[in-house]
């Protein structure tokens, strides 16, 4: 339990992290996909703004050459009042004129500065030649400026096309992409901290429940843990192993109080002939045969009954391996060496195939104690019959033990695998009352179960199954 203690110690912290890490990742990996996702949108409008635009100043300017170079044209056929030659001007686009020498023929709105390079090229011989201006300032905005010349040194028209208020719209944009973004990594985390808590919530329930199990040692906590995730799945699994340690708790405490119970007549008893050793002077040789012989039977049932106790807490040494036995095998060596202690008569009968996978020391001492215990309580000395009966299919092998004893009463009969139970007529007989609880403990270890009946002219049948424990389980109590 102290163990359990240190372990859980300063879980609830970490389950905070948890859920802070949970909706700290949910956020990040939301925020790198709004980012990317945000930026490259961007990007691909920019793009197709950026584009269009220089595609329609691209091809006005292309008309313009063309234009000009199909026809012998003048700075007049530009000018509003040259109907038919007016240059196409889309929305942000200015044209200015200019004359032989470079001199503005008709400004523009705004006008456009002219350069070296823009009277030059209105000086060209030459028609459709042209000089680009790019990033252009004008009157507190940015245009790109195209000069065209029209040939025969008689001037030169310009074609600007206002890009500021592209960039300024593309910034708009980019302001409104970040403001979405940082609004969506916001609920991003808002809701990944909203959905940690829900899913760690249950998580702190059973956290609680184990912490309360460490501080209080109280086993029998209900876990509220519903739900069918892994969550769910964890708290029924701590739930059945709260349940488990609590029945392990109980027949521990049990068994030291059915120990202690069982202990204090042999040890009284002991006592009380130990006081008269004091005085063994003074008693007569016969009552001193039977003083040292009652110490000689105290403490032989003392010893065995530790012994016993030891075997049933210990689990039955369940860190014997399970191997391949047969149980007729067994059942034969047992039954070799109760006739040499008891010199009783013992016969082994096996049908079928009683082969099966167990812990062959465990199952020899369940069998030594049905046979022991089939010879105690038979004073008449009759003979003892071993029935290993193998299924007819893969199944249960069953053991019977089988006497011809006074038998055992209706009532006894579901009773008999109790620890330390003995029977009403049993209780002056030696024995500690563990036998046939060994014989239990060793059955359902192999997932067989015990059983006990009455014989049809006068005895008991008591066994075990090894293997499909529902088989020897309807069958307890007869």
């Amino acid at each position: 339990m102290g163990r359990l203690r240190r372990l859980l110690a300063g879980r609830r912290p970490g389950l905070r992290s948890l859920r802070t890490t949970f909706a700290v990742s949910f956020a990040t990996v939301t925020a790198a996909v709004t980012v990317l996702v945000g930026v490259l949108s961007y990007n691909a409008a920019a793009r197709l703004v950026r584009v269009d635009q220089e595609t329609v100043f691209d091809q006005v300017v292309q008309d313009v050459r063309d234009e000009v170079r199909q026809h012998r044209m003048t700075p007049g056929d530009f000018t509003p009042s040259a109907p038919g030659h007016n240059v196409v001007r889309p929305a942000r686009t200015d044209v200015q004129v200019l004359g032989p020498d470079g001199a503005v023929v008709d400004g523009g709105h705004p006008g456009l500065p002219v350069t070296a390079a823009d009277r030059a090229v209105a000086a060209d011989p030459a028609a459709g030649r042209m000089v680009e201006h790019k990033d252009v300032d004008v009157a507190e905005d940015v245009y790109r400026v195209a000069t065209v010349s029209l040939g025969e040194g008689h001037g030169a028209v310009q074609v600007a096309q206002e890009f500021s208020d592209t960039e300024d719209l593309l910034r708009a944009l980019q302001q409104r992409t970040l403001i979405l973004m940082a609004a969506v990594v916001t609920a991003a985390g808002l809701f990944g901290w909203w959905l940690a808590r829900r899913i760690t919530r249950r998580l702190i329930i059973l956290t609680s429940a184990a912490e309360d199990v460490a501080r209080t040692r109280r086993l029998g906590i209900q876990v509220p843990v519903t739900g069918h995730d892994e969550v769910g799945r964890l708290g029924r699994a701590f739930d059945r192993m709260l349940g488990r340690l609590a029945q392990s708790e109980e027949d521990q405490r049990r068994l030291v109080q059915d120990a202690g119970h069982e202990l204090r007549t042999p040890l009284t008893s002991l006592r009380t002939n130990i006081s008269l050793l004091r005085r063994i002077d003074e008693l007569p040789p016969a009552t001193r045969l039977d003083l040292v012989a009652d110490l000689s039977q105290e403490a032989r049932e003392l010893t065995d009954l530790v012994n016993e106790l030891v075997d049933l807490a210990a689990g039955q040494s369940d860190s014997e391996p399970p191997q391949q036995v047969d149980l007729a095998d067994i059942a034969e060596d047992v039954a070799g060496l109760a006739r040499r202690r008891t010199g009783r008569e013992i016969t082994v009968r096996a049908s079928g195939d009683t082969g099966t996978e167990g812990r062959p020391g465990m199952l020899t001492r369940a069998l030594s104690n049905l046979v022991e215990n089939a010879a105690k309580f038979d004073p008449e000395r009759g003979p003892i019959e071993i029935d290993v009966v193998g299924p007819p299919r893969p199944g249960a092998v069953r053991v019977e033990v089988l006497d011809r004893g006074p038998g055992i009463a209706e009532c006894d009969l579901i009773r008999v695998f109790d620890r330390f139970y003995r029977a009403a007529d049993a209780r002056s007989l030696p024995g500690s009352g563990l036998g046939l609880s060994i014989v239990r403990e060793v059955a359902l270890a192999h997932g067989g179960a015990p059983f006990a009946l009455r014989r049809e002219g006068g005895g008991s049948v008591i066994g075990f199954t090894v293997g499909g424990g529902a088989v020897g389980a309807t069958r307890i109590g007869g």
